[in-house]
């Protein structure tokens, strides 16, 4: 079933495009949905509140492309993550959450006894070997930075009874080698099944700046 019409979706319902409504009721109608979108066009926050009107426990996944391996970087593995998970918290904000107190880490033990940190983030270094189900939604951020490996890495630890939002901009590849990147592959490989659905966000939110800057191409 698509977004019910009497949710609100915290203040957003009424303000979506008709792309932004495809995009919500395709995640909630279909397993896998992936987004070919700029910066700016709110598909991470609408992913974010999709999850939190669901009721799903929400893992966020990201490419640390900035380094060959996450453990270079110094810190706890919580150190290390919360650069990668600005989009994340900036989301969580504007659907009314506090993230310190909704996403799991050392120091919120409390929050995670009682149920409150229902929102989980990790790199793909580290996904391998876990095994993701039950009731949760998983959004794979800034996905044109992981390579045909890296996706299948996480997609293969991904049960039949969990949702998955694949979040890229073709556009935005940081990759050293941008033919490297399984962002369009994937979104290839994906976009004829019937538990799946492509959707492209146009509107950039963000301003006339903005969306003149995401114009230029490589």
């Amino acid at each position: 079933m698509p977004l019910p019409k009497d949710n609100l979706l915290f203040g957003f319902a009424e303000m979506l495009t008709d792309e932004q409504k495809e995009y919500v009721d395709s995640i909630f109608d279909n397993q896998l949905t992936i987004v070919n979108a700029a910066a700016g066009t709110g598909k991470t926050t609408l992913a974010t509140a999709c999850a939190k009107v669901l009721e799903r426990d929400l893992i966020y996944i990201f490419s640390p492309v900035e380094e060959k391996a996450l453990g270079y970087t110094p810190g706890t593995v919580e150190e290390k993550e919360m650069k990668y998970v600005v989009p994340l918290k900036d989301a969580l904000l504007e659907i009314g959450e506090i993230p310190d107190r909704v996403i799991q880490c050392e120091g919120n033990e409390d929050n995670m006894k009682n149920g409150n940190a229902w929102v989980k983030t990790m790199s793909h270094v580290f996904a391998r070997g876990t095994n993701i189900k039950g009731n949760k939604l998983v959004i794979i951020d800034e996905v044109q930075n992981f390579t045909r490996g890296e996706i299948k890495k996480v997609l293969t630890r991904i049960h039949s009874d969990v949702k998955v939002v694949m979040i890229g901009h073709d556009g935005q590849i940081d990759l050293k080698d941008r033919s490297k990147s399984g962002f369009l592959p994937y979104l290839e490989h994906f976009k004829d099944e019937k538990y799946a659905q492509v959707c492209n966000l146009t509107v950039n939110f963000r301003g006339e700046l903005a969306q003149h800057a995401d114009k230029l191409t490589w």
